[in-house]
């Protein structure tokens, strides 16, 4: 049973029971028989975007069900040629996994197989249904690569539903029909490296990046022994037995547990292959949790379009190998050191209590603000002889995920927040995850910081009956956007190009410039309130000014000036942009696309593309002001879009 198209090899001998079971457990079920259900049960694959040579998760979740999923097994098939499963993740209640080569029953069971392009996954409530899978929760995340040559372009994972092998969802009450959606991964041109010419930097370049200058390595004397034993990790998913060991000690009153990677063994076992370095610390609770591996093992990650991945209880932080920037780490201690010598950490850990403290004053500023969960640092440097380079600015966004205490409601999470050096807290996109027993906040950011969670709901009277409402007040609840009053937002007042500005860095959560060189526009005034705003667009290249060296910060800003910024950000956040075709072709539907000058072109039509703008009466307006609302939806469909929020 559960036959693929093609060859399909066992998985093993208990998993044709398991899909025996789900589809016989269909023909009994309580109600009435027969009945035909009002609605159908609806599951959601993400459309996500990634760049050829990245990896990118897709959760997969329930939306709709009658009374919930007590069992389902499906198969999903993709394009070899371009995309590559790199592990299954389950999410869902009662979800034990159980990979293709382990022994005994389980409840949920997958097998890969990247060479023919398909994942079987089936799960199964052992309890009869006492702990289904209900309405809008994620059943598992499909973590999934692009490979290096894939072809740009949309890829669909698809289903054979009229197959009960391949697809079938069995209800607690009543067995209904399913509908499938979603799915679509739009694969975007790698990083080229090298970053525009000038002063500038490419914020997507793989060049990019920030690396601090060295610093003498203070290390304290631990207060407790330290306690060593050997630990399992895990390479592409496989556990590798006594690859690591882990040593437990109590550093300034902190339980500190660091995993010692050993780096050539791991070499060994990966050759050219690897694509994940798991490096898993459960049991030690909110204690902090150090991975280290060596310069030579991240150099061969780097090679492989890796990433390594912390996890512990508090937290999991997802590394690309590309973003420690090797290379730049290497110039700041001397060309000539040898990689293996240079020690990599990458940290967990929970912040000291006068970041709680100053976090905490800060919310207790701020009007119906709660601080949710402990905060958080994540934390990467490298260290040799003595010396130490923090790595801490990135070239693309980087996850890393917050788990929050028993009992936290994660719906009671609005945004994660960094501390600012003024005691100000400020926006990084952040999400919520569903997951078996604890949520978790899933934080993307171009740094490495302080991580806190708040719950800040907001709500204007004057968007209570506006098209804008859930997008303006989610967008407020995330100190993205502010009122213009007393409860007041104003959602069909202009907005200014400096206002726009600053509204579309705190979505994409940066907070300050990449380069110390200063903009040199002639109408910025020193110490105005956009000030920093401007400095640090111009330097993620965001925006350009005019020929007369303007920026023109007061002037009401038009959809096209806005979607031309936009379309600047689609690079950063990894969103495909219109190719000059696909230009003619989506802007000739609209009647006043002639209007559209010759610089606005493509932005405005990538915009369409990624259905961040929809015209209104067959008309895209292109010279009309941009107003508040408009501003705020378009932000929140782009952050939405890219998978952020």
């Amino acid at each position: 049973m559960f036959q693929p198209k093609k060859k399909r090899p066992r998985i093993r001998k208990t998993m044709s029971g398991l899909i025996a079971l789900t589809l016989l457990s269909s023909l009994v079920l309580p109600g009435v028989a027969g009945a035909e259900p009002e609605e159908p049960t609806q599951v959601q694959f993400a459309n996500v975007s990634v760049q050829a040579g990245q990896s990118v998760h897709v959760p997969v979740a329930l939306k709709k069900s009658y009374f919930g999923v007590k069992a389902y097994n499906m198969q999903i098939d993709y394009d070899t040629s371009a995309l590559e499963i790199v592990r299954i993740t389950p999410k869902s209640i009662n979800a034990n996994t159980t990979s293709s080569n382990e022994e005994g029953v389980a409840d949920f069971q997958y097998e890969i197989n990247n060479a023919e392009g398909w994942v079987r996954i089936i799960w199964v409530d052992f309890s009869g249904g006492n702990n289904p899978i209900v309405d809008e929760q994620q059943m598992f995340d499909i973590e999934i690569k692009a490979k290096n040559n894939a072809t740009l372009g949309t890829k669909q994972l698809s289903v054979d539903q009229t197959d009960s092998e391949h697809w079938h969802f069995t209800n607690v009450e009543h067995e209904s029909y399913t509908q499938l959606s979603g799915g679509a991964i739009t694969i975007t041109a790698a990083n080229s490296g090298g970053g525009n010419s000038g002063s500038t930097p490419n914020p997507g370049s793989s060049s990019g990046g920030s690396v601090s200058p060295t610093s003498p390595v203070v290390t304290p004397v631990p207060s407790t022994p330290a306690v060593t034993k050997g630990v399992d990790i895990y390479v592409n998913g496989q556990k590798q037995e006594q690859s690591a060991s882990a040593t437990t000690a109590t550093v300034n009153n902190l339980v500190t547990t660091t995993i010692h990677v050993d780096n050539d063994k791991v070499i060994n076992q990966i050759g050219s292959g690897l694509r994940t370095l798991l490096l898993p610390i459960t049991g030690t609770g909110k204690d902090a949790v150090v991975g280290e591996l060596n310069g030579k093992l991240v150099k061969t990650m780097e090679g492989s379009n890796a990433e390594v991945v912390i996890q512990t209880d508090s937290g999991t932080y997802t590394l690309p190998a590309n973003q420690i920037q090797i290379d730049q780490v290497l110039n700041q201690f001397g060309s000539t050191v040898p990689l293996e010598d240079i020690t990599i950490q990458i940290a967990i850990a929970p912040s000291a209590a006068s970041k709680q403290s100053a976090i905490q004053a800060a919310a207790n500023k701020m009007q119906n603000t709660t601080v949710v969960a402990a905060p958080v640092d994540f934390e990467v440097k490298a260290i040799w002889n003595g010396q130490q380079v923090n790595v801490d600015r990135f070239n693309s966004y980087v996850e890393r995920s917050i788990t929050l205490p028993e009992g936290v409601d994660g719906s009671k999470i609005t945004t994660g927040v960094v501390l600012q050096p003024d005691g100000s807290l400020l926006h990084v996109p952040t999400k919520v995850i569903k997951g078996n027993g604890q949520d978790s906040a899933v934080i993307n950011s171009l740094t490495n910081s302080t991580y806190a969670l708040i719950y800040h709901p907001t709500t204007f009277s004057d968007v209570t009956s506006h098209w804008s409402r859930d997008d303006v007040q989610d967008l407020a609840s995330r100190l993205i956007v502010q009122g213009t009053g007393e409860n007041v937002f104003a959602p069909d007042r202009s907005i200014t190009r400096a206002e726009f500005t600053a509204v579309l860095l705190r979505g994409l959560g940066l907070h300050s410039p990449i380069s110390t060189e200063e903009a040199s526009f002639t109408d910025v005034k020193t110490g105005s309130w956009y000030e920093d705003e401007v400095q640090t667009a111009v330097s993620y290249g965001l925006i350009s000014g005019y020929a007369d060296d303007s920026f023109r910060p007061n002037s009401e800003i038009s959809r096209a000036e806005a979607l031309t910024i936009v379309s600047r950000a689609m690079k950063l956040v990894g969103l495909a942009q219109a190719d000059a075709s696909e230009t003619t072709s989506l802007l000739s539907t609209y009647s006043d696309s002639a209007k559209v000058q010759a610089w606005a072109a493509e932005p405005v039509a990538s915009a369409i593309k990624q259905e961040l703008v929809q015209g209104a009466d067959g008309k895209l307006m292109s010279e009309a002001d941009i107003s508040r609302a408009q501003s705020a939806a378009i932000v929140k469909r782009l952050l939405a879009k890219a998978g952020l929020i």
